[in-house]
């Protein structure tokens, strides 16, 4: 390296105990494209002194090739190690150093600057303490700077620094700087910030970064090394409640079982009484157990792992609570989104929900607004595209335990996961629990689905009829209906055009209005199938998403999947309403199979193809396969 601390030579446990007692903190740099925030952090890890010295000759060599800087030592390098990044001189990813100095060490994530890469500032805004927001000095507050400053704010970062950069090119002007600071602070009047400290600098040369600057002799402030090595963001997160969310039951032998995880806020101490959310049980901490071994205490972010004094049983996925402070725990809530998915956000569409080491089915019921991040107002929205921020209603599958965002960033936050590709879609943070979720119970019944369908002498089912408008979903329905009622079967049919004169009368046929469609159709057919009904549903229904929500939503073995596979030209050559002649002279919009998507079913239990077989022929496939599966119990064909 080219700077050592002597006390590594002379005496190297003192230093490592030094190093260990050390404070700690993250934060961000952000804000608008070519600022210069890999150029600080390039500064910052310079100036103290934690460069290796071939790093520093590669840094010097690249510079020559690839540098902005002229002859001068390019410091973004440093830190922009994408290809991508170094070829168009800007930070696409989000890139994470770590540095020290003699009062603290640090980790800090370098945020790229581009609109198109918010979502991976969001991600490096989600557990900084402290965010930096660099403002090219020449240009002043821009579009970016406010939407980057509105999402450290919505992610509880409550210490900013307003890092006035390149002020060497303006010859440190301090009225440049003064009107930077008052037009900044008008629109952080909207935002939740504890503190903002402004800082007139240049990462290039170095000025009031780690040292003071003598062109700036109107300033009298800390320079940004004293602002991040002084500024206090330990105490209110040990004062904060106690939370450990359970990641492992340790049970390595009979007598010993321990609960493992990272504990998420506040401390524990033994003999602490604790309370395990959901399920209330009561117990106080045995011990506190660790690699390097037991603890009398236990504070935020150490690995742990608890033993109880009381046997109780708990789960991963449960979270371990001060006694007098339990989290709460909902199954709705009111929440922010910041959406990062190429694919719109959709309401009604199911997703998976992961929040600490549980995952739930969820789905976003509304969407109350979206916010223009630039002028921090509010309008209605039907859906969110990459990168948009709104205030949605959330429903989910099960319970979890939380505390609102602003309370606890780690028990208040979530991500939302596409359930085919796995993808992260969403992230987002809890306000507070829709009260009204806890007043609604299901009301126990003496006649159940057992009895009704027992009653009607056949198994429940929903025969789900999915293909292109024209396949002949509803002519094969209608036929399979017909035998059933002439069989003695109890049927009903729900068709995608009668079903729109009523109960779906008010939507349209965009992608967020066809999932809303199937939302609603799913739950009807749920309860026509808990009335012991053979319910034959017959809808485009162009997405798996909400093709996969309808059969979860039913027990097993009751979706049947029915695919009425006919291509589209046999499908538009019939057009026996017209629609595929309208859609095609653009007079119909978002007609599946022409502007819009059709998802091919992967495994159905039953495909129709009614090229090769008569709708006739197809009803009487589809009989057969109820009477095989048991459906029609005591029915002979």
């Amino acid at each position: 390296m080219s700077h050592h601390d002597d006390l590594i030579a002379t005496d190297i446990l003192g230093y490592l105990d030094a190093q260990e007692r050390k404070s700690f903190l993250r934060f961000i740099t952000c804000g608008s494209v070519d600022d210069g925030k890999s150029t600080l952090i390039g500064r910052l890890l310079y100036d103290s002194k934690l460069i290796y010295e071939d790093q520093l000759a590669t840094i010097e060599k690249d510079s020559k090739k690839s540098g902005t800087q002229g002859d001068k030592i390019d410091l973004a390098l440093l830190v922009d190690g994408l290809a991508a990044e170094r070829e168009q001189g800007i930070t696409i990813d989000v890139a994470y150093r770590f540095f020290s100095t003699d009062k603290r060490k640090f980790i800090v994530a370098d945020t790229p600057g581009h609109e198109q890469y918010t979502r991976n500032m969001a991600t490096g805004a989600s557990t900084a303490d402290v965010a930096i927001l660099l403002i090219d000095a020449r240009h002043g507050v821009q579009i970016q700077t406010r939407r980057h400053a509105y999402i450290c704010s919505l992610l509880g970062i409550k210490h900013v620094v307003i890092a006035v950069n390149k002020m060497d090119l303006l010859d440190f002007d301090q009225r440049k700087f003064n009107a930077i600071e008052t037009d900044f602070r008008d629109f952080a009047t909207q935002l939740d910030f504890a503190d903002m400290a402004f800082i007139p600098m240049s990462a290039l040369d170095g000025d009031n970064v780690s040292t003071r600057s003598a062109r700036a002799g109107w300033y009298s402030g800390p320079t940004l090394m004293e602002y991040l090595e002084t500024v206090d963001v330990e105490s209110a997160d040990l004062n904060a409640p106690f939370r450990l969310p359970v990641q492992w039951v340790n049970r390595p032998n009979l007598d010993f079982r321990g609960f493992s995880g990272t504990v998420a806020s506040g401390k524990i101490k033994v003999g602490d009484e604790i309370i395990v959310i959901p399920s209330g049980k009561r117990s106080a901490v045995a011990s506190i157990v660790t690699f390097d071994g037991d603890l009398k205490v236990a504070r935020e972010d150490q690995a742990v792992t608890l033993t109880l004094e009381d046997e109780i049983d708990i789960s991963r996925g449960d979270l371990i609570c001060a006694a007098e402070h339990p989290a709460g725990q909902s199954d709705q809530f009111k929440a922010d989104i910041i959406w990062m998915s190429d694919d719109a956000l959709l309401p009604g569409r199911q997703y998976l929900l992961k929040t600490g080491n549980k995952t739930v089915p969820a789905s976003i019921s509304s969407i109350n607004h979206r916010t223009n991040v630039n002028t921090l107002a509010k309008a209605a929205a039907k859906t969110l595209d990459l990168n948009e921020i709104g205030e949605v209603k959330l429903s989910l599958g099960a319970p979890i335990a939380f505390d609102p965002y602003s309370e606890n960033r780690n028990t208040g936050s979530f991500i939302l996961i596409d359930r085919q590709s796995n993808a992260t879609v969403g992230a987002g943070m809890i306000r507070f629990s829709l009260r009204r979720a806890k007043n609604v119970v299901w009301q126990d019944l003496e006649v159940a689905k057992p009895e009704r369908a027992g009653q009607k002498n056949q198994k429940p089912a929903a025969l789900w009829f999915t293909g292109l408008s024209g396949s002949g979903k509803s002519t094969v329905a209608n036929l399979v209906e017909k035998r059933l009622f002439d069989l003695g079967r109890h049927t009903y049919i729900l068709d995608g055009d009668n079903v729109r004169h009523g109960l779906n009368n008010d939507l349209g046929f965009t992608d967020a209005d066809r999932v809303e469609n199937i939302r609603r159709v799913s739950e009807l057919t749920k309860l026509m199938v808990d009335a012991g009904l053979v319910t034959l549903v017959s809808f485009i229904s162009p997405f798996k998403a909400e093709r996969r929500m309808a059969r979860d939503i039913l027990d097993d073995g009751e979706f049947i999947e029915i695919f009425v596979n006919t291509p589209l030209d046999v499908a538009e050559a019939r057009d026996v309403k017209g629609l595929y002649a309208k859609a095609r002279a653009g007079l119909i919009e978002n007609f599946t199979g022409i502007d819009s998507d059709y998802e091919i079913p992967e495994n159905p239990e039953i495909i129709i193809n009614t090229n090769d077989m008569s709708a006739k022929e197809a009803a009487e496939v589809i009989v057969t396969y109820l009477q095989d599966n048991g459906y029609l119990e005591g029915l002979d064909l």
